[in-house]
């Protein structure tokens, strides 16, 4: 049995590398946040378990997995075990279509991304259903919130990538990659490019934009009845979350698995190393950004979302459209 002309066996492989690699990356990247952040405030950060701490991540996975799932007496029983496992299932098939190297990726379709905005926008479906199913006034609040947040700036995110494809001319992620851009091109991209990283963190739910998971105000939002392993899907979803859409920055602004410059020496290295280097780099902006900013009130994001960005994305593509036409460079 063959799908898309690849042997039934080597697509299971091929997922279950995938899946993996991704859980494996989830894992460490707590502990890259916690040895980060520690730096950055001066103090050691994991260190006691296993050789400076690297078994960390797998010490708090075993507590996690030995503890009791507790579900509220008044709670809507099946919504609320469903919607972590919808929340973390989201994010892993979402990597369907993302591009590792040439031609590395499970499903390249011409469409991948609008697979990708279809499975990103369903993820608001997770928080809401956590929200609501939990019967708690925070976790209903916490809910709201982060459906009105993704909502927001999912616009914003939909108008950049239509700059992207306005200068590639192909919704295949593959195509986009390997699209020629002029650097006077690459430059109009910038803005969109730095939009498009603040859009990110609000996407995620990360700080400065953690809203819907306010400690100081919600005691934790849509996730504050759950514990042990349905605690465990919605952290490891929203880590999955953030390596996401840092392979998305990473693909649609940052040239994918080729190398920056054109140099026989950065040639030589695989294309899946520059891909998991430049990730790495999207993940350290997150990182330093929970580090750096303090949380923004709820009209302050708000006004972002609707009265900056959206204004800012829309005037930019009219602008790039209309150089890209007067100078011959659509595709």
């Amino acid at each position: 049995m063959t799908i898309y002309g690849y042997p039934l066996l080597w697509m299971l492989l091929h997922m279950g590398i995938l899946i993996g690699a991704l859980l494996l990356s989830v894992a460490y990247l707590t502990y890259f946040e916690r040895k980060v952040l520690g730096a950055m405030q001066r103090r050691q950060g994991p260190s006691t378990v296993g050789p400076l701490g690297l078994l960390q991540p797998i010490a708090d996975g075993l507590k996690l997995f030995s503890k009791e799932t507790i579900i509220p007496t008044q709670s809507h029983r099946i919504v609320f075990l469903i919607a972590p496992m919808l929340l973390f299932m989201l994010a892993l098939v979402a990597w369907a279509v993302i591009p590792v190297d040439a031609k590395l990726v499970l499903s390249d379709i011409n469409v991948g991304i609008l697979y990708l905005f279809a499975i990103s926008s369903m993820g608001v479906y997770g928080v809401i259903m956590a929200g609501w199913a939990s019967n708690s006034r925070y976790a209903f609040l916490g809910g709201m919130r982060s459906a009105s947040q993704m909502v927001s700036y999912e616009v914003s995110m939909g108008l950049i990538v239509i700059s992207v494809l306005l200068v590639t001319g192909s919704l295949n992620l593959t195509e986009i990659v390997m699209a020629e851009r002029p650097f006077w091109v690459q430059l109009l991209l910038v803005p969109m490019f730095v939009v498009f990283l603040i859009s990110i963190l609000a996407e995620t739910n990360r700080a400065p934009f953690d809203l819907p998971e306010g400690e100081s105000e919600l005691s934790g939002g849509f996730m504050v009845e759950y514990s042990a392993m349905a605690f465990a899907l919605f952290f490891l979803g929203e880590y999955a979350n953030m390596i996401l859409m840092s392979a998305m920055t990473v693909v649609l602004f940052m040239g994918g698995w080729l190398p920056p410059l054109s140099l026989p020496i950065f040639e030589m290295v695989p294309g899946i190393i520059w891909f998991a280097l430049k990730t790495a780099l999207i993940l350290f902006f997150f990182i330093w950004a929970r580090a750096t900013f303090p949380r923004y009130r709820y009209d302050q994001l708000m006004r972002l979302g609707w009265k900056i960005f959206l204004p800012f994305t829309l005037l930019w593509i009219v602008l790039m459209s209309g150089l890209l036409l007067a100078f011959d460079a659509l595709p």
